[in-house]
């Protein structure tokens, strides 16, 4: 008797558990939208948002379908629950994106057409499932820039743009503002806090995929994004956002997979808001100009962010960083680990501080820089195997490289850059040197080699290097030269501890070069 109350007791207690947690479902379906994609369900889910909303929160559910509809406003509190089986296919009429709304554009603050998924100072968000959400872009890329000449000065969305912008803070350089007609972001979310955005897969966004602004404790995990070859579909773009966690996605974009990012220009400087404490581990990225970028709008700063754990199949570059002139911030304390790298176009590593030309211009707000960046335990098969290249005014600082391996068709070229180092790096090349070092001091090598060496090309080219050191190389057979230097301003080079017997020439020094060198 004892047992069958006991039982009674429990499916009791475990049916009232259930009604509590059903009652804090909101079904959609039941708010009117349906799941055949016949209707546009816009206002069906904004009533299901706002009935959970006013319980104090909960689960707005799509059961398995299709459903049509436009931009989705969320509230505090609100997950966002598609289950398997279930798309969400946004419209691509573009006037369902009205209203427009405060919005963050390429790192320059706008009013803009409805992301698709958006939120304004919010807390306890979340998008969450199995299930799919289409952007249909299609229509949308055909007016970046690329096909700007479509777009004709009196349609009514570049009126309204230009009507609610006129004291818009544009970047320094001519470019979109003048355009006055922006795709929208696919998901946004701005001045938020605790985000998550979880096993989702996402496809054809018309702009940036998932583009969180200012958030604080941002989850971003198990998505994976499939864009086409299309205009500025970036996969994960978090923005002057602290605390993220990004991890076990799968992106294939048309642009760059993830990239870190706070603020372009003046915009971006006048709110001086970095992105700082982002992890980003255990992804895979194949389509993409970029697997990780940061920049170049980084006007904000960026700090503390460690990448590891990733592959890296078929993207352009690897990773990136890049900024120019004008931008301001700075770029430091970043750490990447653990990463391979396989069917690059270009670079392995990028660090460009002249990603758009510019003339050299006194040290102020608008200079960026570079600092306190480490990269350890990398394997690519790439074109070139990095590019550093620093502004005149301000260098490159504290960059090292350890246990790398490479093979690639050309090497390191690294130019206007201080305190660089090198401990167990591997490039097999091509064509060129391994290591090709121009206007650097501080610079140590320390176990650099190649087993592809290559007959009349050294190692090692300096031109006009400050305070190097190397040692430690034990260079193969077929070694025409270890190091060649160039450059009157070459000066201060130590070679020691170094197994030369296979080296037919150790140091070759033209003829500008005053210094002598003795190698061991």
């Amino acid at each position: 008797m004892f047992k069958i109350i006991k039982s009674i007791s429990f499916i009791c207690c475990l049916s009232l558990c259930l009604n509590a947690y059903s009652q804090n479902f909101y079904n959609v379906v039941k708010y009117g939208a349906k799941n055949d994609s016949s209707k546009l369900a816009t206002q069906a889910i904004s009533k299901a948002i706002a009935a959970a909303s006013k319980a104090g929160g909960g689960t707005v559910y799509f059961p398995a379908g299709k459903y049509l509809t436009g931009p989705i406003h969320l509230k505090s509190n609100i997950t966002i629950f598609i289950d398997a089986g279930a798309e969400l296919h946004f419209s691509d009429n573009f006037d369902d994106y009205l209203p427009m709304v405060k919005s963050r554009w390429e790192g320059t603050e706008v009013t803009n057409f409805s992301p698709f998924f958006y939120g304004y100072e919010l807390e306890n968000i979340a998008i969450v499932g199995r299930g799919k959400i289409d952007g249909h872009g299609k229509k949308w890329w055909a007016f970046s820039e690329v096909h700007v000449k479509k777009l004709t000065e009196d349609s009514k969305w570049q009126k309204e743009f230009k009507r609610l912008n006129k004291d818009v803070l544009a970047p320094d350089l001519p470019g979109w503002i003048e355009r006055g007609f922006l795709r929208p972001p696919f998901i946004q979310f701005m001045y938020c806090k605790n985000v998550q955005i979880k096993d989702i897969t996402i496809v054809n966004s018309p702009f940036w995929t998932v583009n969180p602004q200012f958030c604080e404790n941002v989850t971003i995990d198990g998505v994976t994004i499939e864009n086409p070859p299309s205009p500025n579909t970036d996969g994960i773009n978090p923005e002057s956002c602290n605390n993220v966690h990004i991890s076990n996605c799968h992106i294939s974009v048309g642009d760059d997979c993830i990239t870190i990012k706070s603020g372009k220009d003046r915009s971006g400087r006048k709110l001086n808001v970095p992105a700082e404490n982002y992890t980003i581990t255990n992804c895979t990225m194949l389509r993409g100009h970029g697997g990780v970028v940061i920049g170049s709008e980084m006007s904000g700063g960026v700090k503390k962010i460690t990448i590891s754990n990733c592959v890296f199949d078929g993207t352009d570059r690897g990773l990136r960083i890049k900024t120019a002139r004008g931008r301001g911030g700075v770029v430091e304390e970043i750490r990447v680990d653990n990463i391979i790298m396989k069917n690059i176009r270009d670079q392995a590593i990028v660090l460009d501080m002249q990603y758009a030309k510019t003339d050299v211009e006194p040290i102020s707000e608008r200079t960026p820089a570079f600092r306190n960046i480490h990269f350890s335990n990398i394997t690519a098969q790439v074109n070139q195997a990095a590019y550093l290249n620093g502004l005149e005014e301000m260098p490159i600082e504290n960059i090292s490289f350890n246990d790398i391996n490479i093979d690639a068709k050309s090497g390191f070229k690294i130019k206007n850059a201080n305190r660089i180092s090198f401990h167990n790096v591997q490039v097999n090349t091509k064509m060129g040197s391994a290591i090709v070092a121009e206007n650097v001091k501080d610079l140590v090598i320390d176990d650099v080699k190649s087993y592809s060496p290559i007959k009349g090309v050294p190692l090692i080219d300096f031109m006009n290097v400050e305070d190097a050191f190397l040692y430690n190389s034990y260079p193969v057979k077929g070694t025409d030269i270890f190091l060649r230097l160039k450059g009157e301003l070459t000066k201060d080079i130590t070679v020691k501890n170094n197994l030369l017997k296979h080296v037919v020439t150790p140091v070759l020094k033209e003829k500008e070069v005053k210094i002598d060198v003795v190698a061991d």
